[in-house]
């Protein structure tokens, strides 16, 4: 996924380390192998690359990805669109690499193959169509499957005490080896004087979006274009690491005002860190305040 990762476990004296390290990197791969957009042999780029009217068959990891950023997707009126590959290769910020500002016909051509409600996909036999010419990109949702995937392998493993984290994704689950939960301070802007925010992931997750480690890279889906609303990043803990993922990806595009309404109806615990004269403020969405207070 092009990131790095890591994991802290509280695991017996006898645990196989070697062989609980080698499992990790399996599933890692088996994800990539799946969902990468970077990795040309990966069964996403397959698709991408399949014509018009194929389906494609999704192992139970792959479609349960795709379900979910299908709901997201028509639940935050497309601030979060798994389709829009191709807006984010003609941008410069997929695997092709840099590229020149897109003309106007560019663009509008990427945006017409490009859009959730284009795809088709059956449920009941895990089948994706491919309308022709659409490109799928799960980097907005992926990474917190991954960590969600990996803790899972672990329970299944008999560890249930354990701090995932992937290019910033985190999950959390039991306690550490004091007692104390695992504590994790959300990340703020470089420069940023804010307060301190410290959460803990005690079978809980948080992923951050912002536009300060690469520049501002954040697309809006619904216009195909490179969007500056105000935002700086936005923080999502939630259960899933995967649904902390996508939602912090919509709620970045939607904005200070439609994003905090929108968390407010999903009920998601969101601190939003927005720009301001002179430097930033943040913003805490109703549930992440009771969170807070309790």
């Amino acid at each position: 996924m092009g990131t790095t990762w890591s994991v802290r476990l509280v695991a017996p004296q006898d645990i196989d380390h070697a062989a609980i390290y080698a499992a990790i990197v399996v599933r890692l791969d088996l994800i990539n192998d799946e969902m990468s957009h970077w990795a040309p042999s990966s069964l996403l780029c397959g698709f991408n690359r399949s014509a018009r009217g194929e389906w494609t068959a999704l192992p139970p990891g792959f479609a349960m990805v795709i379900d979910h950023a299908l709901d997201v997707a028509e639940r935050s009126g497309g601030a979060f669109d798994p389709a829009i590959g191709r807006l984010v290769d003609i941008w410069g910020f997929g695997p092709p690499g840099a590229m020149p500002m897109p003309s106007a016909a560019a663009l509008q051509d990427a945006r017409q193959m490009s859009g959730w409600r284009l795809l088709r996909y059956d449920r009941r036999t895990r089948l994706l169509r491919q309308p022709g010419r659409l490109a799928l990109d799960l980097s907005g949702i992926a990474k917190g499957f991954a960590v969600d995937a990996i803790a899972l392998m672990l329970r299944d493993r008999g560890i249930d005490h354990c701090l995932v984290e992937i290019g910033g994704e985190l999950t959390g689950h039991g306690v550490r080896p004091d007692g104390e939960p695992w504590w994790v301070d959300l990340e703020d802007p470089p420069g940023a004087a804010l307060p301190l925010l410290r959460v803990a992931l005690h079978g809980l997750a948080v992923a951050t979006s912002g536009n300060y480690r690469r520049g501002n890279h954040n697309l809006d889906p619904r216009t195909g274009r490179v969007l500056d609303n105000g935002v700086v990043s936005v923080s999502v803990i939630h259960p899933s690491a995967m649904l902390a993922d996508a939602w912090a990806t919509a709620l970045t595009v939607l904005g200070p005002i439609d994003g905090m309404a929108a968390a407010a109806r999903e009920n998601l615990a969101a601190r939003f860190v927005i720009k301001r004269q002179g430097g930033v403020a943040e913003r805490l969405s109703p549930a992440l305040l009771a969170m807070l207070d309790g």
